[in-house]
């Protein structure tokens, strides 16, 4: 099932990394994809004596002990050292997503889960 909350992306099927979001036109370099807000919470909520929940995964570290989880599709863009889009903090929880190139119909939108589009330290995670 596609769920489209704009003109510009929807949320399909990503070959290898479940879902991701993907253009469904073309997206010129500089445009704001999808400006969302967050959900901030303590990190321990996402704790148990097991490790940390599947939900962990899709949080963003949001400062001391606390995390973030954001809404629209914010939460489900995939990694990429090579990203196409940026995720900037504009206002007090919220997080906006920009082209960082132009972007192709049909083409995944990714992030670059350092912050920055050309940081590459390794993750904590395997990347595609």
């Amino acid at each position: 099932m596609r769920l489209i909350p704009t003109d510009l992306i929807e949320v399909r099927r990503s070959p290898g990394r479940g879902r991701g979001v993907f253009a469904r036109q073309f997206i010129s370099e500089g445009t704001v994809v999808e400006r969302v807000p967050m959900l901030v919470f303590a990190e321990s909520d996402l704790e148990s004596d097991e490790g940390f929940s599947t939900l962990y995964h899709y949080a963003f570290e949001w400062g001391k002990g606390t995390v973030a989880l954001a809404l629209g599709y914010g939460s489900i863009y995939n990694h990429s050292y090579s990203p196409n889009a940026r995720y900037d903090d504009v206002a007090q929880r919220t997080k906006v997503f920009t082209a960082v190139r132009d972007i192709q119909p049909g083409e995944e939108i990714t992030i670059n889960y350092n912050g920055e589009p050309e940081i590459s330290s390794p993750m904590e995670f395997e990347v595609l």
